[in-house]
């Protein structure tokens, strides 16, 4: 497994990124919802830790990354393809991925989106349920809390540069 992603910009985004990521997967499934206030915090993590982590000449082209990435995910939610909230996570979260590892972090969210969605459905239909029972996400008939699978798919991606890079 080749990474582009310096296990030293991995290190330096990890401890900020891994509790916005958390949060996000927790509020997903809770209440179906990507708060905002975790997508401004994940965007204001790269702003100014990617000052520092990565090379002065990719910042600006991951910035914009982000704003096409927006754009994409802003028609894909209008055409009811997505959510909002989730369209807003993978915008936020697009500066952290260096465009080369774009094919190997397709390969990392779908065998997560898989152990999520198997996780979420088998956790929803056992007494694993009784240790949240008040999740949104349990009720919610075919829907599935898609940040639940974004979050880790970034932390997941980050561990991988930081260690295996």
């Amino acid at each position: 497994m080749n990474f582009a992603i310096l296990p030293s910009t991995a290190l330096w985004f990890l401890p900020f990124v891994l509790p916005i990521c958390l949060w996000v997967m927790w509020s997903d499934l809770k209440a179906m919802r990507i708060p905002n206030v975790a997508v401004l915090a994940l965007l204001a993590v790269f702003v100014i830790v990617g000052l520092v982590a990565l090379p002065w000449s990719d910042y600006p082209w991951r910035l914009l990354t982000m704003v096409v990435v927006l754009v994409v995910m802003f028609f894909a939610n209008m055409l009811g393809l997505m959510g909002a909230g989730d369209s807003k996570f993978i915008a936020a979260a697009a500066p952290f991925i260096d465009p080369s590892d774009a094919g190997l972090l397709a390969f990392i969210f779908a065998a997560n989106l898989l152990a999520c969605f198997a996780t979420h459905r088998i956790a929803k239909n056992s007494p694993l349920r009784q240790m949240a029972p008040d999740w949104d996400s349990w009720d919610r008939g075919r829907k599935f809390p898609m940040g639940f699978a974004l979050g880790g798919t970034l932390i997941i991606y980050l561990l991988l540069g930081a260690f295996l890079a």
